[in-house]
């Protein structure tokens, strides 16, 4: 089975086909809050799998990051508007400590073809 890497950088590759499955890397975004970040992030996302050569509507599983527990209404207000209502995926939401104070919310995704 083949293997096809988006993006590969000398860190991680944006995201990775295998089959017919779609890896991407946890996304981050830009802004203050964690509406501005998860809206970018999302937009990233939806940059990725369509560079892939799938969309939203095959997302199987999200695992949400969050550095702070307490904004989690807000990135769901965000989640809500932009999942497709039809196909939502598998989702866990989780806090931990993200790879810079600044980032407030990371998504990781994976998607059928």
């Amino acid at each position: 089975m083949s293997i096809k890497r988006i993006e590969p950088g000398p860190r991680m590759s944006g995201a990775v086909v295998h089959g017919n499955t779609v890896y991407l890397s946890g996304q981050v975004g830009q802004g203050a809050t964690v509406t501005e970040q998860s809206k970018s992030a999302l937009a990233e996302v939806d940059r990725l799998l369509a560079a892939a050569g799938t969309d939203k509507s095959k997302i199987l599983q999200t695992l949400i990051y969050l550095s702070d527990m307490s904004t989690f209404g807000e990135m769901n207000a965000v989640w809500e508007s932009w999942v497709d209502p039809a196909n939502t995926p598998a989702r866990a939401t989780s806090q931990a400590a993200l790879a810079t104070p600044d980032y407030k919310v990371e998504f990781t995704v994976v998607a059928a073809l």
